[in-house]
């Protein structure tokens, strides 16, 4: 299941976070990562799945 978040955060980096964590923290970190820049959203939604 790992697998298809992953992938599923690599095109949309929220809704990885969301899928795994739901609406939190984590996953207002990410939106804000993810306007400010693609890379650093994709980034940190790898982490938070692969550390949950």
């Amino acid at each position: 299941m790992d697998f298809f978040r992953i992938l599923i955060a690599i095109f949309l980096p929220p809704l990885g976070v969301f899928l795994q964590v739901g609406i939190g923290r984590d996953f207002w970190i990410n939106l804000v990562l993810t306007f400010l820049g693609y890379f650093p959203g994709i980034i940190h939604a790898v982490w938070i799945i692969a550390k949950k």
